[in-house]
């Protein structure tokens, strides 16, 4: 016969034999889980240096506008626009042509 004794080596055997199994389990969860966050945490990273370098690029679009228009607001440039585009001069001045053949 099987006494009391053997029958609790049994049970606390099967009972250990669980709570390996589930914490083999858990270590194999941490695992993936860690990996997976560290290709996120590497995805984050490139997007950031990416949006960093857009940042820098929207600065110097934002500063090369401020200087285009604080120069158009200059004299110089209202002097240009009216000569180029439309024709003016000053009324003491005398324009030369060229007489196309």
């Amino acid at each position: 016969m099987v006494g009391r004794g053997q029958e609790r080596k049994k049970s606390y055997k099967s009972g250990m034999l669980v709570v390996y199994i589930v914490v083999l389990l858990l270590f194999g969860v941490v695992m993936f889980g860690g990996r997976t966050l560290r290709a996120k945490d590497n995805d984050y990273r490139l997007r950031e240096e990416a949006l960093k370098e857009q940042i820098a690029q929207q600065h110097a679009v934002t500063e090369t506008l401020k200087q285009y228009d604080e120069y158009a607001h200059t004299k110089k440039y209202i002097e240009e626009v009216a000569r180029e585009k439309l024709g003016l001069v000053y009324p003491d001045e005398i324009i030369f042509k060229a007489i196309e053949e």
